[in-house]
């Protein structure tokens, strides 16, 4: 890889952890990507797969999943896009190893039954069928890491020598629009937002392999999907995020951001998502929940100090609840691909909903992600 080629790949690797902005549908940058910042018409499945006129996108899955014996797991399938530059695919015009886009990937098992926390990470240029992402429904791929509709369902397979996920996820409910109609803000600068859309409730069946060589155990559960894209980064006075997609024991979901400012306050901005029984979505404002750290870690590997149990309320919806990770030692230190040391594990608890289980990711705890443009 040339110089020119690593200074590239530097800053697309650091904006795929960063929240995403974007200006009305088909306004363009100075730098010639689209931006999102008014609702947009939604068309499913096309709208799971690829939005190339946009510089960030990410496919994200988590799931919570458990064997025949008792045994618990957690699992993180994130695949992204970083747009190099605008304009056709120069694929298209007969030379696969010109670079327009690259694509990430983050791969991690969380192994509640045995103690161990595997993950890796990746990188790729699209080549000739290195990587990629139809535009017209969900399939996207990094190497043999993939993420693929099947009739209704999802294939996720991916693995190392040591580890490796093959699933399948099939939505209990319909997809779920964030923010305002898919618009999801992440601060008060014109434009700072996201387009984010969700399937919250898939069933799960398929296997883990936890060890080389070892045979797949069968494994059960719920996932969860989500899917942005936009144009911008993380604004400068933004160090990180807390962010929680849960499944509560009263067949609801709750996904909740929180991002944090690095004079120590919350993003006015930062929201959430109450999906109820029946598939309904209602927008919870900041003022609308309440999340409390409980307790602390320290990463042996990064000194990072990240919360570590918490309460959840959203008082007028009736959720009153506390989580802990089902490891306290899920961090991921992302040199293969994005560059960016953070927390992302499965947790559990329970409260007046009933027992709950999901996924929690924290940036910024190790360095801030704003100050590093």
């Amino acid at each position: 890889m040339c110089a020119c080629t690593k200074v590239l790949v530097r800053a697309g690797m650091l904006l795929a952890l960063l929240l995403l902005c974007g200006a009305v549908p088909g306004q363009v940058r100075a730098d010639g990507w689209l931006q999102a910042d008014a609702p947009r018409e939604w068309s499913f499945p096309r709208d799971h797969g690829a939005h190339p006129a946009y510089r960030t996108e990410w496919w994200y899955f988590t799931g919570n999943l458990a064997d025949d014996r008792g045994g618990v797991y957690g699992y993180q399938l994130t695949i992204f896009r970083i747009g190099v530059r605008t304009g056709p695919d120069p694929a298209e015009g007969g030379n696969p190893w010109v670079v327009r886009d690259l694509y990430l990937g983050h791969l991690a098992v969380s192994d509640g039954a045995g103690g161990a926390f595997h993950y890796a990470d990746r990188l790729s240029r699209v080549g000739p069928g290195l990587a990629g992402a139809s535009t017209k429904e969900l399939e996207v791929w990094v190497l043999d890491w993939r993420a693929q509709g099947e009739g209704g369902a999802i294939h996720l397979t991916g693995g190392t020598e040591v580890f490796a996920l093959d699933l399948v996820l099939r939505p209990d409910k319909p997809v779920v629009l964030h923010g305002s109609q898919g618009l999801s803000r992440k601060g008060p600068r014109p434009g700072q937002a996201s387009y984010y859309a969700s399937l919250t409730s898939l069933a799960t069946s398929g296997t883990l392999r936890l060890a080389p060589g070892a045979m797949p155990v069968e494994v059960t559960g719920v996932s969860w999907f989500d899917q942005e894209f936009g144009s911008n980064q993380l604004a400068e006075d933004q160090a990180g995020w807390d962010w929680f997609s849960l499944h509560l024991g009263d067949g609801r979901e709750l996904m909740l951001y929180l991002l944090r400012r690095t004079d120590g306050t919350v993003e006015p901005a930062s929201s959430g998502t109450l999906v109820e029984a029946d598939g309904r979505a209602v927008h919870l404002a900041l003022s609308g929940f309440r999340v409390e750290v409980l307790d602390t870690w320290v990463s042996p590997r990064s000194g990072a100090r990240y919360p570590s149990r918490w309460r959840v309320t959203v008082p007028e919806h009736g959720v009153s609840l506390e989580l802990a990770p089902l490891l306290a030692d899920q961090e991921l230190v992302t040199t293969g691909a994005t560059g960016v040391v953070y927390w992302e594990g499965a947790a559990t608890g329970g409260g007046v909903s009933g027992p709950c289980r999901g996924y929690v990711e924290l940036t910024g705890y190790a360095g801030a992600l704003g100050g590093l443009f």
